[in-house]
């Protein structure tokens, strides 16, 4: 019996295996739809809660509102960046040491420097962590959970280091306008952070070939060499821009305080994953969603406002929180074959 007649194929019908790939795209498609659904409809319903529940305390008031955006803008960055990791199958756990780190080093740089060489300098420092687990992953063949989870303790230490635990102000008026507290035509400068941040994110996944080549390298890795996608550089590069963009946050988050500290970025790590696995992107790659990651994201920043103007504490946001992870969880990989 030839391979071909043990595979049950014959000249015009398509093998086993590749009907079972098609039922498989098929069926991650009606999941992620079925996804999309509880996460919007969701979004709206909690929105239609809160403004209904804390109708006098101003909850749907446009300055609450864009205050909900402006609190989570450096989340929402730290998003569009997991998307793109996860989605290529990998994870990054240091971004929320990277933040603080990129945050502090810029800060301590203009002190000496214009504050151009300062922002410059936090990118660089995220580019280079960036850079360190993306070589550990794909070129020493490392497991990305257990690289990130290492740096992240590396990193949140150097942090901490760095400046003896003291926080850094940052008097630099032209940085803390750009950066967190000005307006361009109007708009609060964290918004049009959150709408590059998006919009680029969005053209990168849904319109370029990087980001076709993330997808189908989370989707498929041995399919993906074999298609001549370079499977370890592309992963290198995810984790590389993962860093980068965390540290965008991290500048973020520094020019909205005006001073960085090494507590910066400390709890947002659940978070952003929570906001990006909310927002539809699977956690075991080959699905992403930057629009998904943004009401993620919102929909983070909404309930911890909810929750403090209804008078509930930290440690039931964080209930709250995680809640919302084991049901997107569940929704994200209700399709897979476990």
């Amino acid at each position: 019996m030839t391979s071909f007649q043990r595979a049950g194929g014959s000249g015009r019908d398509s093998p086993p295996g590749r009907s079972t790939a098609g039922e498989g795209r098929a069926s991650r498609l009606s999941g992620a739809r079925l996804s999309a659904f509880v996460i919007y409809g969701g979004f709206l319903a909690i929105f239609a809660a809160f403004a209904v529940i804390l109708r006098d305390d101003g909850f749907a008031a446009p300055s609450n509102l864009l205050n909900i955006v402006q609190q989570t803008t450096p989340v929402t960055v730290m998003a569009v960046g997991a998307v793109f990791v996860l989605a290529a199958g990998e994870i990054d756990l240091s971004i929320g040491s990277v933040v603080a780190v990129a945050a502090l080093v810029g800060a301590v740089v203009m002190r000496q420097e214009p504050w151009p060489m300062g922002v410059a300098a936090g990118l660089f420092a995220g580019l280079a962590v960036g850079a360190l687990n993306g070589a550990l992953v794909a070129y020493a063949r490392l497991p990305s959970f257990l690289v990130t989870l290492a740096t992240m303790g590396v990193f949140a230490g150097l942090a901490r280091r760095l400046t003896d635990l003291k926080s850094v102000p940052i008097e630099n008026d032209a940085f803390n306008a750009l950066f967190g507290s000005g307006a361009l035509f109007g708009v609060p400068s964290l918004f049009w952070w959150t709408l590059v941040a998006a919009a680029v994110g969005y053209y990168a996944l849904a319109e370029t070939r990087f980001g076709a080549h993330v997808l189908a390298t989370g989707d498929n890795p041995r399919a993906a060499r074999a298609t001549g996608i370079e499977v370890p550089r592309l992963r290198f590069a995810v984790m590389a821009m993962s860093g980068t963009i965390a540290a965008l946050a991290g500048l973020i988050y520094a020019g909205r305080l005006h001073g960085a500290r090494y507590t910066l970025g400390e709890g947002d790590l659940l978070t952003a994953i929570a906001a990006v696995i909310v927002g539809g992107t699977r956690l075991n790659g080959g699905q992403g969603s930057i629009f998904g990651a943004l009401i993620g994201s919102w929909l983070m920043g909404m309930l911890n406002n909810g929750l403090i103007l209804m008078g509930y504490e930290p440690s039931d946001q964080m209930i709250a929180r995680g809640l919302i992870i084991l049901v997107a969880v569940a929704l994200t990989l209700r399709d897979s074959d476990r």
